[in-house]
């Protein structure tokens, strides 16, 4: 397959009253470098991705209460048959629009939602979506209602849910990965002008809080997630999360004092260490010296 390798479903009907072209990108498995490329290169990462995928990141777009939008998916070139054939249904029934090929810059996704939307808004929305994370019903409503014609500006949804096991934290991040730009379709810069931290130096931004928007799933082969936030009560966020969190118990007393009285703490202190940290190493030597150095810490051997 080629970057022409590329299906486009028709253009959803346009909303009149909003005049808004939202489309959510994800990368799945584009070819990168770095240390996401080593973590590809292990044994039954694209098994676990695409089981993590239909579990998580399919049934939450399913489920949004404003379906006003479309959805691109970058896959590699080079993917196996197998995983062409199990998106297959996605493509059939109009979720996904799979885009082949070996790299997407922003530039690339703004012609590229062009294509799938027509164009024909008056604001564009870009949202980046991993293929391993989740989003709350109402996710892409709010954002609809906030965005403003005449205006570009990156927009955050701040708090949102982690789950590791059984557990479920409840987290504010400001300028979390679920980025998303909303801007006139003329210039359009999108939410993969930058990294998500640093779209602000492009535009204006704005985190808006309210109730947990998204939910980010912490498993083995996770490059960059870990466990932050305050452990809760699973129960509070079901309604939102269209059956994710079924099955997920609430956190014993016991569970909930050991958490606040140590688990927290030295989760907090870690994350200022390594906040600190990752602010000097981008001052010294960027981004891509960043990006050398989670590679390299990728390479280092586990210790148990």
């Amino acid at each position: 397959m080629t970057d022409s390798a590329v299906r486009h479903g028709e253009a959803p009907a346009n909303d009149l009253k909003t005049a808004i072209d939202h489309v959510l990108v994800t990368r799945f498995n584009l070819p990168s470098p770095g240390p996401e490329s080593l973590i590809r290169a292990q044994d039954g990462w694209l098994a676990e991705r695409i089981e993590l995928f239909e579990t998580y990141t399919v049934p939450s777009v399913r489920h949004q209460t404003v379906r006003d939008f479309r959805w691109i998916v970058y896959l590699d070139p080079q993917s196996p048959a197998w995983l062409v054939e199990r998106l297959a249904p996605l493509v059939d029934d109009g979720l996904i629009t799979p885009i082949y090929t070996e790299h997407a810059t922003w530039e690339n996704v703004r012609d590229d939602a062009r294509a799938v939307t027509g164009g024909a808004g008056s604001i564009l929305i870009t949202t980046n979506l991993d293929n391993d994370d989740a989003l709350a019903t109402d996710f892409v409503e709010r954002l609809q209602q906030r965005a403003t014609p005449g205006r570009r500006e990156a927009l955050y949804l701040g708090y949102g849910l982690i789950v590791h096991g059984d557990r479920v934290y409840l987290r504010r991040d400001p300028h979390n990965a679920f980025c998303s730009v909303a801007e006139p379709w003329d210039g359009a810069l999108t939410a993969w002008r930058d990294w998500h931290i640093g779209l602000s130096d492009h535009m204006p931004a704005e985190t808006l809080d309210g109730p947990p928007a998204w939910l980010q799933v912490v498993h083995g082969k996770n490059v960059s997630n870990r466990v932050r936030g305050r452990l809760v009560d699973p129960s509070r966020y079901r309604d939102s999360f269209a059956g994710l969190l079924d099955g997920v118990p609430r956190p014993s007393r016991r569970v909930l004092l050991r958490e606040t009285a140590l688990a927290r703490p030295a989760r907090e202190g870690r994350e200022l260490v390594r906040s600190a940290g990752k602010a000097v190493v981008l001052r010294v030597v960027g981004k891509d010296g960043l990006q050398t150095l989670r590679g390299w810490l990728a390479r280092r051997p586990s210790r148990r």
